[in-house]
Formats: structure tokens, sequence, C-alpha cells
């Protein structure tokens, strides 16, 4: 029973490496438009509230830390290593 469990759980280990793989690489090539987007919105935020305009600034600053390396960034890397940490266990059930 616990053999026809490793074999049903091959495929998917498999799946979830090359998914993992696939996510890791379009997270660092995006990681670096997200940077570069931060960066725009942070300093329009600060030209607009050099100029008076708070509602613009402030939301150019929220804009900025959604994008920053802070933001959704890490909510992708926390995705991604958690799906390489089942594919871990998947690995650690089918050789164990």
């Amino acid at each position: 029973m616990r053999f026809v469990l490793k074999l049903l759980a091959a495929p998917v280990a498999l799946a979830l490496t090359i998914v993992t793989a696939f996510f890791s690489f379009v997270f660092s090539m995006s990681n670096v438009i997200f940077v570069i987007a931060s960066g725009m919105a942070f300093i329009a935020s600060v030209i607009l509230l050099a100029t008076g305009e708070t509602m613009g600034g402030g939301a150019f600053m929220a804009i900025a830390f959604i994008v920053s390396p802070f933001g959704l960034p890490a909510l992708a890397r926390w995705l991604i290593r958690k799906l390489d940490d089942l594919g871990g266990a998947l690995k650690g059930f089918i050789y164990g």
C-alpha cells in the first residue's frame, strides 16, 4: 500500500519541482521590474509631497511600499518557499 502511495506521489513531486523552478525564475525577473517601479513611485511621492499634494503623495507612497521588496514580492517569495517545502516533504516521503 505504501509503495502505491509513493508511485502516486512521484509525479506530483516532479510537477512541484518544475513549477517551483519556473516560479523562481519568473520571480527573479519580475523582482527587477518591481524594484524599478518602487523607486519611481517613491520619487513621485516625494515630488507630490513637496508640491503640497498630500493625498497623491500618500497614495504613491503606499504604491511604492506595495511593490517594494517588503510588499508583494515578499508574499510571492513566501509562497514559492512553501511550494518548495511541500515538494521536499513529498520527496522525503518517496525516498524514505
